[in-house]
């Protein structure tokens, strides 16, 4: 039997110098014990899972050593949040272990998250408690077992720690792995110091680790473009709400990022929101493309001056990049929604159908997944408050003669429903992981229907509904 081994970092972000992060060393804490250590995840990191979940490894994850070759750095970023500039943000409770390259040559970022203060905590303690490590570990791999580019969750670990916001709460660690954690206001970050070397640097970095084939700052910026109308229709076509859309919690990657008081709609309305701090709806459901087009129109703005000598014909250029979006995304949402109905290449004349079913889905305010889900299942109608209307609808859609089994690929059995992480979360305080667990078992299997799963896939209880999502901090 081979001995388990420490991961292999390499660290070429850190190699960008001075002024694109602080080196931060993770804060140690004082009691750390093993949540859950994502094992397919780290094979297909080429991570060694045992050593993962060894003492050594749990050191690691908690923040209480740092493996030889591991570089641990704080990124520097800026952010517009709910619209506002905030000139410096960065990673205030999170640090970059380094980089691993998989087998395949992909690379991935290491992140502990809740691992302590750093230069860019703006006077917070840097930690995590339970609850929102719990929320983003199942979120973000419901997301990635559905398809969604997103950050995935490799390990939670608990800190043995207090941690405290209104009240004392248990202390936690996520690592989270992703593609990069490149944001627009990485790009704000130079920008606004008129940094355009750094500028230049973090540009080449970007097209060189995501979008080879971009060449310049130009190509760059419609790579983003169409890989975050990709995105977003998919969590439009899921029934997701990010709630923070701010441009520091939109990565260039195209990968969802930051699901603080991010929720999925249990009764349908293109109005809902669930974040506690967006009062005004900002980053309601339905708003969710807007606001994409509003923070891409920023990055365009950071990447003009590279963009030729020329400033009226780069303005031109990035603007007409950026009004790219709505087709891309218009086209991404029918070929999704059409799916979800059985509708191969769904084009514009499936547009009518679509949104007569979610007009009379609003009126009922009538399950999102339940909906879609009994279409394949003939149980839809049970969740209009008026099934006549849709029972019309449903006339009109089987005219068409919708492929059944490509709906069910497109429409998952159970989602990560608000209420059921709320009772992981409540349970995880007191010590109990096993909901936690079943929970990622079912949602890692989000098309099987499964009779021990059922519970899972139920519309919460009037009693039990979670209107309200917190971001952790």
């Amino acid at each position: 039997m081979s001995t388990p081994s420490a991961p292999q970092f390499d660290n070429s972000y850190a190699r960008l110098g001075p002024g694109f992060f602080s080196r931060t060393p993770p804060t140690p804490v004082r009691g750390p014990g093993l949540v859950a250590v994502n094992r397919p995840l780290a094979a297909r990191m080429g991570l060694d899972p045992d050593w993962l979940e060894s003492e050594a490894g749990l050191a690691m994850l908690a923040g209480n050593a740092v493996p030889p070759g591991a570089e641990p750095i704080a990124q520097a970023y800026a952010g517009h949040q709910f619209g506002g500039l905030s000139p410096q943000l960065g990673d205030g409770r999170a640090v970059l272990m380094g980089e691993v390259v998989a087998p395949d040559g992909l690379r991935f970022d290491l992140q502990l998250k809740g691992s302590g203060p750093t230069p860019f905590s703006r006077r917070g303690d840097g930690r995590a408690w339970l609850g929102p490590v719990l929320r983003e570990f199942l979120l973000s791999e419901f997301m990635a077992a559905v398809g969604v580019p997103t950050t995935r969750a490799l390990a939670a670990v608990t800190t043995g720690e207090t941690v405290w916001r209104e009240s004392p709460l248990p202390g936690a660690v996520l690592t989270r792995v992703a593609q990069s954690h490149i944001r627009v206001g990485t790009f704000e970050f130079f920008a606004i110091r008129g940094d355009l070397d750094r500028l230049r640097a973090l540009t080449e970095h970007a097209i060189a680790r995501h979008y080879p084939d971009a060449g310049d700052a130009a190509g760059l910026l419609r790579a983003v473009v169409a890989a975050q109308a990709e995105t977003v229709a998919q969590w439009m076509a899921l029934g997701f709400v990010h709630g923070v859309m701010n441009t520091d919690n939109m990565a260039v990657s195209g990968e969802t990022i930051d699901y603080g008081p991010a929720a999925f709609l249990d009764g349908y309305h293109p109005d809902t929101k669930f974040s506690a701090i967006d009062r005004g709806g900002r980053y309601a459901y339905a708003e969710q493309p807007h606001v994409a087009v509003w923070n891409l129109a920023q990055l365009a703005s950071c990447l003009i001056p590279l963009m030729g000598a020329d400033t009226d014909a780069a303005v031109a250029e990035a603007t007409a990049i950026v009004h790219g979006f709505p087709p891309l995304y218009d086209a991404a949402w029918l070929r999704r929604f059409g799916a979800k109905l059985g509708l191969a290449d769904a084009d514009e004349a499936a547009r009518p159908l679509i949104e007569r079913l979610l007009g009379l889905m609003a009126t009922s305010r009538a399950d999102f997944t339940r909906v879609f889900r009994g279409l394949v299942d003939g149980t839809a109608a049970d969740e209009f408050l008026d099934p006549a209307p849709f029972r019309d609808w449903q006339r009109d859609w089987q005219a068409l003669g919708p492929d059944l089994s490509l709906a069910a690929a497109a429409n998952p059995v159970r989602i990560p429903r608000n209420h059921r992480v709320q009772q992981v979360i409540d349970a995880g305080v007191t010590g109990d992981f096993a909901p936690f667990h079943r929970l990622w078992a079912a949602l890692d299997a989000p098309f099987e229907a499964r009779a021990d799963w059922d519970d899972l896939s139920r519309a919460p209880l009037e009693t039990e509904a979670v209107r309200t999502t917190y971001c952790g901090t």
